[in-house]
């Protein structure tokens, strides 16, 4: 299995042609040989991760691959042409998944079971990139995704912002962006981490993130919620004018070009 995240930047004229896109090109996904998961989604700031923080400049695609090749071959397609065609900027990180759990769509998209640990096999050898493994101390990525319950959103909506504060302000975040099917009801966020002890630094130990933990089973917000955990298995292009793996870990969060704006 191999998970890739692509995200696009469109200049403001062509921010239309983004949103069409979002319709016109599900049907091709779902006849892409090889894909066994995709979602083309909508981006959001990490102030807030509300509705009010849409992006319609940038474009995000998730897509869960059987193999490389697959994913490779897809670089040929016609969706990935017409993006080309309208962005002004793409970055792309390819991740293996090493801890999964819920569901997304109903369906348990990065192996694994619902409630269980996703798929330990690695992609071939010329996917395991520059940036080492998870024990290894490299890069790792979180994807959370949830259904909200139409009657709780509101009240979600109001306890996200000092989650969001708390996770711009968190060490070793190399990037953070929502992510969302929709801006209203579909919400969800993909974060980068210099290594899995800053993730679980923010996860375990983040005040406003452990009260929101503990309140979301008796406050239940989510009709259907899913938390994935990947290594970060290599990267290309940029965002916001940088590749995130390249932010030196050094950087102080004042001067960070991803976790400031």
């Amino acid at each position: 299995m191999l998970v890739t995240v692509d995200f696009w930047h469109v200049p403001r004229r062509r921010a239309g042609h983004a949103a069409a896109r979002m319709a016109l090109d599900r049907p091709t996904l779902r006849r892409t040989s090889g894909l066994t998961f995709g979602k083309l989604l909508g981006t959001g700031s990490s102030h807030r991760f509300t509705p009010l923080d849409a992006d319609p400049l940038r474009w995000a695609l998730l897509a869960v691959w059987d193999t490389p090749s697959a994913a490779r071959g897809f670089e040929r397609s016609r969706t990935i042409r017409s993006w080309a065609g309208i962005a002004d900027e793409r970055w792309r990180v390819e991740l293996r998944p090493v801890a999964s759990r819920g569901r997304w769509s109903g369906r348990a998209p990065f192996g694994g079971r619902p409630g269980g640990p996703a798929s330990h096999r690695r992609p071939d050898g010329e996917h395991s990139g520059r940036h080492g493994g998870e024990h290894g101390g490299g890069p790792v990525a979180a994807v959370t995704r949830a259904r909200l319950a139409p009657r709780q959103a509101v009240a979600f909506w109001r306890a996200v912002p000092p989650v969001a504060a708390e996770l711009r302000g968190a060490g070793g975040l190399l990037f953070a962006a929502g992510i969302g099917e929709a801006p209203i009801g579909l919400q969800g966020t993909f974060s980068l981490w210099r290594d899995v002890t800053a993730l679980r630094a923010f996860a375990y130990q983040g005040p406003a993130h452990a009260a929101a933990v503990r309140r979301t089973p008796a406050a239940g917000w989510y009709a259907e919620e899913l938390f994935a955990r990947f290594v970060v298995l290599g990267s290309r292009g940029t965002i916001g004018g940088v590749n995130p793996l390249d932010i030196p870990p050094s950087a102080g969060k004042a001067d960070h070009p991803l976790t400031t704006r």
